[in-house]
């Protein structure tokens, strides 16, 4: 099937809050007791929030994702809401500075491209749909019901963008209590900063309670999932679904992907660690999660494969060289999720001969084009030549940001060419360095790349 991701032995519980529980997702929940129970006794609908920042989801976003695959798993129904409300204002929850400003255009192109990305981790029932909401006063309503352990999706901007200010301040803005919402982590932050705290982004912790209301009046949903991060938004959501339709619903946060060190994983030299494949590669994507620290290797192996727990804890405990196995078979279990079993396959080929002594794996790896036009130099006497020194030539590549760190990358004995260990910082690249075309550069011992020669 192609959403049987998960295997029955993932493990001994049947209830997804002690699943949860065991893989060290869950941090906060309004009323656990509650919340626990409900989830063992009835399928429900909940929510997590996107909002689409950019046209791809990253791997902060994965951990939600999973997340949603556990519940799905287990019977009840995801609901997929996509910012494109709330995206026009932007999230100050974990950040100091404003978010950038996306037009209309931008935001629901971005929504588009999240749905796809949502469509390859998730079993959709795409005949349902949310219809109506005109406004604060005017319940809109779900066409269907779910077909039986389906997901669905709703875009926030069908309620939000058609909303009167003047009406949703009266009916919405005056059951928030300002003093109560400033106690809020994510707006301490913003008034701490230069500029303060705008009424632009006080707003959004209003948008997103509004989001938890609406579902929860029109179609059912009884709990809120979200990062540590939303915990402020997520209590809004609650009290004010229950000061306007009378029920009873439920939040619950998770862990953020951070690394023993407490700084968020995920993120590269070249930015966010994202799951499409050509922002980010397959082989980049596996060489990330090969590299993670020793101490980081029983959290990802908990929170982002689904092997079971007594394989995690039996990989996790391995010592010295051997963390490396298990280092290994998470970075092919995470990016066979991603990328499927052929690409993490190919990765893990390329990684192993990149880091093992070439092989045919060599092909797989990450393949970068140099003009040979940018292999003419002039020396300071004008004079012309048909080849680039080397430590210019790592600079065009990206591999080092200045000509200093290259030269001190030479001295540190830190780049081979073709595998041999450069020693000349003189040394010149012409075309016949390339070797068929391409030639291999290394730096340090986990940067491989392939560049081939493009006339």
């Amino acid at each position: 099937m192609k959403f049987d991701f998960i295997p029955d032995n993932v493990s001994e519980h049947d209830n997804v809050y002690d699943v949860l529980k065991e893989r060290g997702f869950i941090e906060q929940s309004t009323d656990e007791e509650k919340v626990r129970e409900l989830l063992q006794n009835e399928k429900v609908k909940f929510y997590i929030g996107f909002d689409p920042t950019a046209d791809c989801l990253h791997v902060g976003h994965f951990m939600q994702v999973i997340i949603m695959m556990y519940m799905q798993k287990f019977g009840h129904t995801p609901v997929v809401l996509i910012g494109g409300g709330t995206g026009m204002v932007g999230d100050p929850s974990g950040r100091t500075d404003m978010r950038q400003i996306m037009t209309v255009e931008t935001i629901e192109h971005n929504c588009e491209q999240f749905k796809k990305l949502f469509d390859q981790f998730l079993d959709f029932d795409d005949e349902w749909e949310y219809v109506g909401n005109e406004g604060v006063y005017t319940p809109g309503h779900e066409t269907k019901t779910p077909d039986p352990g389906k997901a669905v999706a709703v875009n926030n901007a069908r309620w939000l963008r058609p909303l009167n200010y003047i009406d949703f301040l009266r009916e919405i803005g005056s059951l928030f209590n300002v003093n109560t919402m400033l106690r809020a982590e994510c707006f301490k932050q913003r008034m701490d900063r230069e500029g303060g705290l705008t009424m632009f982004e006080l707003n959004y912790m209003l948008m997103q309670s509004y989001d938890f209301m609406v579902m929860a009046r029109d179609f059912d949903v009884k709990i809120e999932f979200g990062g540590n991060d939303q915990w402020s938004n997520i209590i809004g959501g609650v009290d004010l679904t229950r000061k306007v339709t009378g029920k009873e619903v439920y939040g619950m946060t998770f862990s953020l992907l951070t690394n023993s060190e407490g700084k968020k994983m995920g993120k590269t030299q070249k930015g966010a660690l994202w799951l499409n494949a050509e922002k980010t590669s397959p082989f980049e994507f596996y060489q990330y999660w090969r590299n993670v620290g020793d101490a980081d290797v029983n959290k990802c192996l908990r929170m982002l494969t689904f092997l079971p727990m007594s394989e995690v804890n039996r990989l996790s405990a391995l010592e010295g060289q051997e963390i490396n196995k298990a280092k290994e078979v998470l970075a092919f279990e995470v990016t066979k999720l991603v990328h499927g079993e052929e690409e993490a396959a190919k990765a893990q080929e390329a990684a192993r001969a990149a880091f093992g002594g070439g092989g045919a794996g060599m092909d797989n790896l990450p393949v970068v084009e140099f003009s040979a036009d940018k292999l003419t130099s002039t020396d300071k006497d004008g004079n012309v030549s048909d080849s680039l020194g080397v430590v210019a030539f790592i600079k065009e590549l990206g591999l080092v940001p200045s000509n200093r760190e290259g030269f001190m990358t030479i001295e540190q004995g830190g780049l081979k060419i073709n595998g041999e260990k450069v020693t000349d910082k003189k040394m010149a690249i012409s075309e016949a360095t390339f070797d068929g075309g391409k030639v291999l550069v290394e730096k340090g011992k986990k940067k491989k790349i392939l560049v081939e020669l493009k006339k």
